[in-house]
Formats: structure tokens, sequence, C-alpha cells
């Protein structure tokens, strides 16, 4: 019997203060489609925290909606997307981008990171009209490998990205736990400055679902919403996302989340660490990939849930745990206690 599921960070619900102002709110009446006074009083509150009043904020479902609405808008027909191997985009989204006719360069990395590097040799190879013309860099921080971008990499990118011409758009969806992470050092306004378009995720940092799409680039953010109606995003009740990202902003609720979360990846890896194991990437966010004995792995799925990552050699693979802002600590000691007696 499975004692406690690490696949995610969305399997609960909400937090209680999101569900009670969900509750409160009910019987108001407001406008549709992200006109409400909820949503502008959440924007009102972003502009405030990313330090720029030429940015515009957009709200919509989920992850993949974000990122299929941003990527099939900005770009040409002809234009493709650079992106990790190990990217959302590219792995976890059934072809979405591709759907929309752009195709994804894969550079195959380490750590799920690009680098400069990266971007120029993508760049000198598509180098005629007979082959696709990258004209987006897609990141994500924190990544699909739990690693977070610090100030001076995110500089980099953003300076080859204007070098050569290119948007760089960058996936939030655990942004939470890379703002609160002890490897990074960014804040929101060096989102504003030096990506063009940024989302901030609420689904997997204690909303029931919601991303907050941030567009810094001027010549973006005209018809947006046109894009979002035709994608199925501009949702007639929106109101539920500004209540909820008006709570999340409010007396740091959104930081003391991700902070819980990263704590108790951090007690998950120095636990697994003690028992003498090494990880794939170094644990920094709430997504750690410890590489366990594929006996014990058998062993640890029987009560605890989480996913399989990837084969490490001939015995051993590295898994995927995942805390949220709702992880029990009790849960986290439970699993170090079963993998000791285990081992």
């Amino acid at each position: 019997m499975i004692i406690y599921n690490f696949k995610n960070d969305y399997s609960e619900g909400a937090h209680p203060n999101i569900l009670q102002a969900l509750n409160a709110s009910n019987y108001y009446q407001e406008e549709g489609y992200g006109e409400d006074n909820y949503c502008n009083l959440a924007k009102k509150s972003i502009f405030e925290i990313i330090q720029s009043k030429n940015s515009d904020v957009h709200f919509v479902s989920g992850g993949t909606q974000a990122n299929l609405i941003v990527i099939s808008s900005l770009l040409k027909p002809y234009e493709s997307v650079i992106a990790a191997a190990s990217g959302h985009i590219a792995v976890h989204e059934t072809g979405a981008i591709e759907a929309t006719g752009h195709k994804i360069n894969t550079v195959q990395t380490k750590n799920g990171k690009l680098y400069p590097k990266d971007i120029e040799a993508q760049v000198a190879y598509h180098s005629d009209e007979h082959m696709v013309k990258p004209g987006m860099v897609y990141i994500s921080n924190s990544t699909e490998l739990g690693t977070v971008y610090t100030k001076k990499e995110l500089e980099d990118l953003s300076g080859i990205c204007k070098k050569y011409g290119l948007y760089l758009f960058m996936d939030g969806a655990r942004l939470a736990s890379a703002l609160t992470s002890p490897a990074g050092d960014l804040k929101f306004p060096d989102f504003a400055r030096l990506t063009d378009v940024f989302y901030i995720g609420g689904t997997k940092n204690g909303a029931l679902l919601g991303e907050a799409i941030v567009i810094n680039h001027p010549d973006l953010q005209k018809n947006f919403r046109f894009a979002m109606k035709q994608r199925g995003a501009l949702l007639a009740k929106g109101r539920i996302f500004g209540i909820q990202f008006v709570e999340l902003f409010k007396n740091d609720l959104f930081y003391q989340l991700a902070h819980h979360a990263n704590a108790m990846a951090m007690k998950l890896a120095k636990g697994l660490r003690k028992a003498g194991y090494d990880f794939l990437t170094e644990p920094v966010s709430n997504q750690i990939f410890p590489v366990l004995p594929n006996s014990l792995i058998e062993k640890l799925s029987k009560k605890f849930g989480f996913y399989v990552w990837a084969p490490f050699d001939e015995s051993r693979s590295s898994i995927r745990l995942v805390t949220s802002w709702a992880t029990k600590e009790e849960m986290v000691d439970k699993f170090i206690e079963e993998l000791n007696n285990l081992a």
C-alpha cells in the first residue's frame, strides 16, 4: 500500500487561505474573462513585485497551455524554439508545440540548463532558408532536473539572445522553488529585465490552478488576448485566477510555501546522502534525483509514489522525488526510515 506520494507538487488541493478567499468571494458578481477586480489587484501586485510598469500580465490555467500560447503566438510559421532535450516542451507536452507547426531544436545537457554556446551552435547550424529559423530560446527555472539558474547565467543567456535577435522565454511553473533555493540569486525584477516573457507558476505552489504570464517585451504585448481566446485560455470565470494570485502574494505566502517545499526536499536529500547515495544533479530545489540500486527502488515503490527517471548503469537508476507546499515532515522521516531499513 502506498503510504505517501512524492510524484509531484500538485497532488494536494490548495492552501486554506486560497480556499477561504474563493469561498468568501463566491457570491460577488464580477466581470468575466480576466477583467474583474481580483485579476486587476493580482496584476497590480505582480507589477510591484517585478518592479516593472511596462510589462503585461495574463492568467491561464496551466503550464502546457502557457507554453503553447506563448510559443505559437510569438513565432512566425517558419521559426523554431531552442530548448534543452529534457525541457518540458520537448518531453512532457505530447507534441503540443510541434502540433502548432513549430519545430523544437533540442540541446543535450547534463543539468537541464542552456548556455550561450548551445544557442550559438544552433544558430550557426540553421544557416539558410531550407531549414527552420530559430526565433526563441525556452528555459525552465527551476529546470526539469531540479537545477536553478544564477543571475550571471541568465544575463549571459539574455545577452546572446539579444545578439541573435531571439526571444528569451522562461517557463516558471516552479519559479517559487527557484526563487527560494539556496543556489539561486535571482529576484523577480531580474526576470522582468532579462527575459522577453516569463510566467509565475501557481499550480505547483499552493494554488488550485493557474499561471501568470508576464510579457516584458512591448512589441509582443499587442493582441495577446486574441491568441488566448483562440487557444481556449480566456476563461469566462477568470476571477478564480485573480483571487488565487492575490492570496499568494499577500503576506509573502508565495515564498513561504516554496520555502517549505524546498526544506522538505533538502531533508530528504540529507537523509539519502547520509545513507550513502549520490544524485543525478545536486539537490537545490523541491525536485531531487537520487541514484539508487534497482532492487531498492522496487522495494521503496511498494510504499511510496515516485517516478523512475532514467537508468544510471546496469544495476542503478535515478528516481525523482518531489516535495510540495503541503508535504508533511513526518512523511519525509518515514521515507528516510524505510530507506535505511530496506538498505
